[in-house]
């Protein structure tokens, strides 16, 4: 369950103002040297001291003491430093009539430097799959299955913290790993030829935390369900009572919020690697990217395998290949060498009608009667014309045409006065037909199915009329060239109220 932040935690952040100023080299010199002397457990410096350790790093030219005392106001005023009156002897007389103090960092400034010292080593994501993260959190949810009420005081917080540095620098691992397999640089990387030389390592080392994922899910998504909620909750209550147990000088939150805080630790951690009913779990999406960034990582060098194959010189094999197509004897034999040989060629869209003569699936593109196709070629030079060309006649294709259709209206106008001489006729009660016959007939049904009225008026007058069976019943359409399964329809051809409506 998440919550909303406080509407403290939405102010702004002077704090960070002097990393943006107009002096911002100034400040950040300021800070850094305060800084690298809290580490070394000095607390509390005079101006004269920060100006000294900052003139000796010789990165600001002509850096007065003047200025670095208006700089340590300048960062008391934004939060960074507090101060407080230095009572020591005054030796010279600036020194007595200049207001003496000395100054401390804030925990915001720690911690704003600290956050910078780790981004300047940052040199990408980095990260690492790392699967001890899975053995450790493993183990501790079997020691709060089986010890949640027989905690030491003490032993529950360490507890609680060991399991939460597992999986947070398990988590932030795993991601900055495979966010850095998805960067810049790694898409440069997979394309050069030293790729190939830590090919098999990479992939081994992602294969390998994809196993141990797989082994250590099971067993950590089990233990989680193996715990129930009353158990947890003990367990989160003793962890608070060992964090109440610490001394305390500064305000800090209360039990309640420390305890919704662990509360909401331990749902982080079942969503996790549980997940829910809407959402999958982390777990599986990690798994998911991981095995997306393996096949990529074979992708990558297949072609740059390919890419240096493609230089090398293939004479000899194209020699062996067009001796072995030449020692063939059928057609068949050479087709299925090519297929072998070469796979599918890459395919071209023709826009037209195909003139098929059959309907049936399995009837081979070989078995089938070609169709003839003019192709205008795509090159721009221009083609010189040779002279003027006379207008070219299509009265013999006119007429060819014109004896087709006129030869297929005759075979429908039979096939049409065969059926109309029985007037009602259902699918049951059809015999035989042959391919053209069945090509006619569904289309018949096709035309009817598209009007509203269910029927249409042929060519010769006829009106053919199409009913639905009403129970359903369905009956087996039987031609030369197979069975067709269909709505046991009833068809009405009736001449007489065709000719009417024309």
């Amino acid at each position: 369950m998440s919550h909303a932040p406080a509407r403290t935690s939405l102010r702004s952040v002077p704090e960070l103002s002097y990393l943006n100023a107009d002096n911002v080299a100034r400040y950040r010199a300021v800070m850094r040297f305060m800084y690298k002397e809290y580490q070394r457990l000095r607390y509390w410096l005079r101006p004269e001291e920060v100006y000294e350790g900052v003139a000796a790093w010789e990165v600001l030219d002509g850096y007065t003491l003047e200025q670095c005392q208006q700089d340590l106001e300048r960062l008391k005023e934004w939060g960074n430093l507090a101060s407080r009156h230095d009572g020591g002897r005054a030796l010279t007389l600036e020194e007595y009539m200049r207001k003496k103090s000395q100054y401390l960092l804030t925990p915001y400034a720690i911690e704003i430097e600290r956050m910078l010292e780790t981004l300047e080593k940052i040199k990408g994501y980095g990260g690492s799959l790392e699967t001890t993260y899975f053995d450790t959190i493993a183990e501790c949810l079997q020691q709060i299955r089986l010890n949640s009420a027989f905690f030491e005081p003490g032993q529950a917080l360490a507890h609680w913290e060991k399991l939460q540095h597992a999986f947070k620098t398990m988590h932030e691992n795993a991601a900055d790993f495979i966010a850095s397999m998805h960067s810049i640089q790694a898409e440069e990387m997979l394309a050069t030829e030293a790729f190939l030389a830590m090919k098999e390592s990479l992939t081994e080392y992602l294969q390998h935390f994809v196993r141990g994922l797989q082994k250590s899910a099971y067993i950590i998504e089990g233990r989680l369900n193996q715990i129930p909620e009353s158990v947890g909750e003990t367990y989160l209550e003793a962890v608070l009572k060992d964090e109440l147990r610490k001394p305390r000088i500064e305000e800090g939150p209360s039990p309640e919020e420390l305890l919704e805080d662990y509360r909401q630790g331990w749902a982080n951690l079942q969503r996790w690697f549980i997940g829910s009913a809407q959402h999958p779990s982390e777990l599986v999406l990690l798994e998911r990217a991981t095995k997306e960034t393996i096949a990529r990582v074979v992708r990558s060098a297949l072609r740059l395998q390919e890419r240096r194959r493609a230089g090398l010189s293939r004479k000899k094999d194209l020699e062996t290949l067009g001796q072995w197509f030449a020692s063939l004897d059928s057609v068949e034999e050479a087709h299925l060498l090519a297929a072998y040989t070469f796979g599918l060629f890459p395919s071209r869209h023709l826009q037209g009608e195909d003139d098929r003569s059959s309907d049936r699936a399995d009837l081979s593109m070989w078995q089938e009667r070609p169709n003839v196709r003019a192709i205008r070629t795509r090159s721009r030079r221009r083609v010189e014309r040779t002279g003027i060309s006379p207008v070219k006649r299509h009265d013999e294709k006119r007429r060819v045409h014109r004896e087709e259709v006129e030869r297929q209206l005759k075979e429908e106008g039979a096939f049409l006065e065969e059926l109309a001489s029985k007037g009602t006729l259902k699918i049951s009660e059809m015999g035989v037909l042959t391919a053209k016959r069945r090509l006619l007939f569904l289309q018949w049904i096709g035309r009817c199915t598209a009007h509203p009225g269910r029927s249409f008026v042929a060519a010769d007058g006829t009106r053919v009329t199409l009913e639905k069976p009403a129970d359903g019943s369905e009956a087996v359409l039987r031609c030369e060239d197979g069975e067709l399964v269909l709505p046991d329809y009833r068809l009405t051809f009736s001449k007489e109220e065709a000719l009417t409506h024309v």
